[in-house]
């Protein structure tokens, strides 16, 4: 008997047709099903309706969720809400897509994840502690203890989706409904969860309903796999045959959109910087944090001594794990973020112009400069605020610079919402009517609403399914193309940075530690860290799986790296060129 059989589900809105419609699959102890399919095609949907944590307005119209346990069959859907919540974050944990919302701002991490295990079991404040620590350590957090005493909006959108991956772990359920548990982690701790929860299925049995759009997480993880589409499963199966032989259309639509790594590699290049829009020099950011009581401040060094030369119309690829300086780098280049002294970001917004000082501008020069550079954020829950319509929030940055009339502001929002895949009869709607996938849409809409030269883009593809994805990437490769527009470009995903990147520097604890075109850089990478990057990367190929020694040799901290790369602190060594157009950090 299978742990969950889902039969015939079917869910709806009101009067209108079904957006689940018929959706059978099961899952067994030990064993990993994949849910695969594009935003809006019912997956969290139908995994939520397993918790019955449905919205309000959400109809169950027919089929039947059973959960087995020790012989006893329960319908989950006909289960009295006293015994429901017993099961609810104990025997079936969920981690959730948007970190942020799930995490509770008023709390400390370390006692919202203690929290699981005082509400199902009888253990003593320092026991749940010691637990918590050790599960925050196996998530990759560098310091457990500090992770325990912040606060949600202290951590990066990584560090708060491992937090939620810990609490939703912590119990060592019989189920994790992980619904895009990894969106939002670099390859390297990607690559640490999920060997993670392939350990804990080890050794507890638990089974594991996977929801991603990710075809390489898929190969790596799934023993079965159910494509779904506008609310119906189009192909099921194991994770091989589909996988190896995708028999629908949609399912070879889905591989087809899936970004790679070249196959093919190319000679280094040296670099010709002949028009900069954007010139970042010597730039440092340290933070200094308040330990309370008679403790002395700690000074986290963020970035240092970071070099960037963004040529206009190209794209430059900032790419590291979470925490190693590639946001900071960025609010830095926008004039969000004031750099120590001694560096600077000169911005220069036509070929010609005699570059501007991005943080000792005029009151008029901010004004030009915030309308020529705009910022793709990384998580698109945050970036939007939940008391607008999407219409007013993409009319918005045209009426503050005095453009346009307002008819002429609304027709610019309908052509931007038409550029970016979605349909102008949304516009009325607020933020909270759309998935993940849809709100990071009208947020790079929004972002291009003014037209700007220059776009920095903080992951702006991680809650993207793999054609949404596809169609994003293109529309920023034509817009760059047509209007030579310029883009600062953030990112963990190494097949996306491969295909839109003119340029890739690798990021590690606040120091560039390489930088090259992508075809050099991804087939004859020098520092350990890069190839930990690269190996880290999944594919959708089942016989291709993620090797974790390399990864972990190469993720490690920098006192273990090889000899010629090794460094501890402050005390890095200098970038140096290998070949032309290929720069290396490690002693010679």
């Amino acid at each position: 008997m299978p742990l969950l059989a889902v039969t015939s589900l079917s869910l709806g809105f009101g009067k209108s047709p079904p957006v689940v419609q018929d959706v059978s699959f099961s899952v067994d102890a030990g064993e990993t099903l994949a849910l695969v399919g594009e935003s809006g095609s019912g997956k969290t949907l139908t995994c939520r309706s397993v918790l019955r944590i449905l919205p309000a307005a959400a109809q169950v119209r027919g089929g039947a969720i059973q959960y087995s346990q020790k012989g006893i069959t329960q319908d989950v859907l006909t289960l009295p809400e006293r015994k429901l919540r017993r099961l609810r974050g104990d025997r079936i944990s969920m981690i959730f897509q948007e970190p942020m919302r799930a995490l509770s701002p008023l709390h400390r991490l370390g006692n919202q994840v203690a929290e699981v295990l005082h509400l199902h079991g009888r253990i003593s404040g320092a026991e749940a502690k010691a637990q918590v620590l050790a599960q925050f350590e196996r998530v990759g957090f560098p310091d457990p203890e500090r992770a325990w005493n912040s606060y949600p909006f202290e951590m990066s959108g990584g560090m708060r989706q491992r937090a939620m991956i810990a609490m939703a772990m912590v119990s060592r359920p019989d189920l994790l409904i992980a619904d895009e548990p990894t969106t939002a982690l670099d390859v390297t701790t990607q690559a640490q969860v999920l060997g993670l929860i392939k350990d804990l299925q080890r050794e507890t049995g638990m089974a594991v309903i996977l929801v991603t759009h990710d075809l390489g997480v898929v190969a790596n993880m799934a023993d079965k796999v159910v494509v779904m589409h506008k609310g119906r499963v189009m192909e099921a199966g194991s994770a091989r045959e589909v996988l190896g032989a995708p028999a629908h259309g949609y399912t070879r639509k889905l591989f087809a959109a899936a970004p790679v790594i070249p196959q093919v590699a190319t000679p280094a290049r040296a670099q010709h910087h002949s028009d900069l829009i954007l010139d970042i020099r010597k730039v440092t950011k340290s933070f200094t944090l308040r330990a309370g009581g008679w403790r002395a401040p700690q000074v986290i060094t963020a970035c240092r001594d970071v070099d960037l030369q963004l040529p206009r119309g190209k794209t430059l690829a900032v790419v590291g794990e979470s925490g190693s300086g590639k946001t900071t780098c960025a609010r830095v280049a926008l004039g969000a973020t004031l750099p120590d002294a001694g560096g600077e970001v000169l911005f220069r917004p036509n070929a010609g112009d005699t570059p501007v000082n991005v943080h000792a501008m005029s009151a008029a020069q901010r004004r030009s400069f915030q309308r020529e550079a705009q910022m793709v954020f990384q998580d698109p829950y945050s970036s939007l605020s939940p008391r607008m319509r999407v219409i007013d929030a993409l009319t918005e940055p045209a009426e503050i610079h005095g453009i346009g009339t307002r008819a002429e502001r609304r027709d610019k929002a309908a052509e931007m919402i038409r550029l970016v895949g979605l349909s102008p009869d949304m516009l009325p709607r607020y933020p909270h009517a759309f998935s993940g996938g849809q709100r990071q849409r009208l947020s790079i809409a929004r972002a291009l609403t003014l037209d700007p030269k220059l776009l920095v883009c903080d992951e702006p593809t991680s809650a993207l399914d793999v054609s949404v994805q596809d169609q994003i990437l293109g529309l920023l490769e034509d817009i760059r193309d047509h209007a030579g527009l310029s883009y600062l470009f953030i990112s963990h995903d190494l097949a996306v940075v491969a295909r839109i990147a003119d340029e890739v520097a690798v990021m590690r604890a606040g120091v560039i530690v390489e930088q090259a075109a992508p075809d050099t850089l991804f087939y004859n990478p020098q520092h350990p860290y890069t190839r930990a990057l690269i190996a880290a990367q999944p594919e959708p190929d089942i016989s291709r799986p993620i090797n974790l020694d390399l990864v972990a040799k190469g993720a490690g901290c920098p006192a273990d790296w090889p000899e010629a790369f090794r460094f501890e602190g402050q005390a890095a060594p200098a970038l140096h060129q290998l070949e032309p157009g290929h720069m290396v950090r490690m002693h010679v």
